[in-house]
C-alpha cells in the first residue's frame, strides 16, 4: 500500500529522512550498514522480451479492432518501448499500431534523451515548441494505415493529449485500451517474476536490518531513514517507507500527528523498492516491546485473514471473490459489515508489478478472472479507531497450480521477520 502524497511527513523520505538519520546513532545510520548488495548480476527486461511485448499488443489490437494504442510517459510507455521519461506539460508518447513499427512523439530538444533508453526499433518524431504534438500522431495514425479504425487510449493519457487530438482529427473514434494494455501488463513473465522477487528479498533484508535497531523516542522518519538506507545499500531503490505509530497504525495511511516509539505501542511499517523497474510492497506490524492480549488477538486474526485470501485465489475465481472470502470472516469475527471500521476499511489487495498499484485489485464486485502470471497484494488489515491498526501485507504470483508468495507471511507477532 504505498504513500499517498498528502502523508509524505510519515514517510523516511527526502530531507526529513536526511534529518532523521542525523538523530541516530552512528552504527543505524545508511552509510555505516554492514551490508551488501543482493541485486548484483540481475537480468534487465531484454530488447527481445520487449519486442515481444510489442507483438502481443499487436495481436490484441487486432483481436478488439483497434488501429492503434497510444501510450503516454510512465510505466507504459517503459514497459513497451524501454523508454523511463517523466511526464510534463511537452507531450512524449507512443503510438504502437496494429501493423508496422511504432512511432515516438517527443520535443525536439529533449530526443537524444529520450533516445538514451529506447530499447526497441521506432520512429521518432519530434516537435518544435511552437508546434501541436497531437499532428505529429494523427499523422503517424495515417503512416501506419491505421487512421480508419478505432483508436486505444492507455488509462492514464491525460484528458489534454485527447481533447488536442480530437481537434486535429474531428470525428476520431476513441476507445479505452485497458482490454490491450492490461491484458499485456497484467501477466507477468518469468523475467518480471523474477525481478519482483529480488525487489522483495531487498525489502525483507532491510527490514531483518532494521527492526533490531528501532529504539524508544524514534519517530516514524528515523525508522524511515534505517529503512531506506538498508534498501539502497542492498541494491534496491527505495519506493515509500511508511512507519506509523501507536493510535496513528489505526489509519492506514497514517496522520500527520507527532509520533514515537512507546513501550506497548504499535509499530506499523509498509516499505518497498524497485529493483530494474519492478516493485516490492511489504508491510509487517509488531510491539516495541510487550503485546497485549488484544493487540496479539488481532495480530492473529489478520494473519488468517492473509490467509484465507490465499486459498481463495485461484485459477479461474473473479479478483473480487478474494476479497468476499475474507470479509465473510472478518464479519463473522464481528468487525465490519462491508468497510465500516472497527474492520478492514481497504480491498484486500491490489495488483502490482511496475508499478506499486496496477490493475486489477482484490475487491468486492471484480470479476475478472485469476490467471497465471498475475500478481497482487495480500493485506487485510484490521484498523481501530482510537486505538491501533493491524496490517501484514505479501504479495503473491498466481501459477497454474495456484498462488505463490513472493515474501512469506511471519509466524506471529513475536517474531514478524522469521
Amino acid at each position: 500500500m504505498p504513500m499517498p502524497e498528502l502523508n509524505r511527513r510519515a514517510f523516511g523520505l527526502g530531507g526529513v529522512a536526511a534529518a532523521g538519520a542525523a538523530l541516530l546513532p552512528a552504527s543505524a545510520r545508511g552509510a555505516d550498514l554492514p551490508l551488501r548488495p543482493i541485486t548484483e548480476g540481475v537480468a534487465p527486461i531484454s530488447r527481445e522480451e520487449r519486442l515481444a511485448r510489442i507483438a502481443r499488443a499487436q495481436g490484441l489490437m487486432r483481436r478488439f479492432g483497434f488501429g492503434a494504442i497510444l501510450v503516454e510517459a510512465g510505466a507504459s510507455l517503459d514497459y513497451f518501448t524501454g523508454i523511463q521519461w517523466h511526464r510534463s506539460e511537452r507531450l512524449t508518447a507512443a503510438l504502437i499500431p496494429a501493423e508496422g513499427e511504432p512511432v515516438v512523439v517527443t520535443p525536439f530538444f529533449e530526443a537524444p534523451s529520450v533516445r538514451e533508453t529506447l530499447a526497441i526499433p521506432a520512429d521518432v518524431r519530434t516537435w518544435e515548441e511552437d508546434e501541436d504534438p497531437l499532428k505529429l500522431v494523427a499523422g503517424a495514425l495515417r503512416d501506419r494505415n491505421a487512421a480508419g479504425r478505432p483508436l486505444g487510449i492507455e488509462e492514464t493519457v491525460r484528458y489534454f493529449a485527447i481533447d488536442a487530438l480530437q481537434k486535429v482529427r474531428p470525428g476520431i473514434s476513441i476507445r479505452n485500451a485497458a482490454p490491450v494494455v492490461r491484458g499485456c501488463r497484467m501477466v507477468k513473465t518469468p523475467a518480471e517474476l523474477a525481478l519482483m522477487k529480488k525487489a522483495t528479498e531487498a525489502t525483507i533484508a532491510a527490514y531483518r536490518h532494521t527492526y533490531p535497531r528501532i529504539e524508544k523516542g524514534m519517530t516514524p522518519a528515523d525508522i524511515g531513514a534505517i529503512m531506506n538506507g538498508a534498501t539502497r545499500a542492498l541494491g534496491g531503490s527505495p519506493e515509500f517507507a511508511l512507519v506509523l505509530l501507536g493510535e496513528a497504525s489505526a489509519y492506514p495511511h497514517g496522520s500527520g500527528k507527532p509520533q514515537q516509539v512507546r513501550e506497548g505501542e504499535v509499530v506499523l511499517m509498509d516499505c518497498g523498492c524497485t529493483v530494474e523497474g519492478y516493485q516490492s510492497d511489504v508491510s509487517r506490524t509488531f510491539v516495541f516491546g510487550e503485546a497485549s492480549a488484544e493487540q496479539r488477538k488481532v495480530w492473529d486474526q489478520v494473519h488468517r485473514g492473509q490467509r484465507i485470501a490465499f486459498a481463495a485465489a485461484r485459477v479461474g475465481a473473479p479478483a473480487g471473490s478474494v476479497d468476499d472470502a475474507v470479509r465473510r470472516q472478518y464479519q463473522a469475527w464481528g468487525y465490519g459489515p462491508r468497510y465500516k471500521l472497527p474492520g478492514t476499511s481497504h480491498r484486500t489487495g491490489h495488483g502490482i508489478g511496475m508499478e506499486g498499484h496496477e490493475p486489477v485489485n482484490l475487491v468486492h464486485g471484480e470479476t475478472t478472472p485469476l490467471a497465471p502470471g498475475m500478481c497482487f497484494s495480500d493485506e487485510p488489515g484490521i484498523y481501530i479507531p482510537g486505538k491501533f491498526g493491524i496490517r501484514l501485507e505479501d504479495c503473491f504470483y498466481m501459477t497454474p497450480s495456484g498462488p505463490r508468495w513472493f515474501s512469506t507471511p511471519p509466524p506471529s507477532i513475536d517474531r514478524p521477520f522469521d
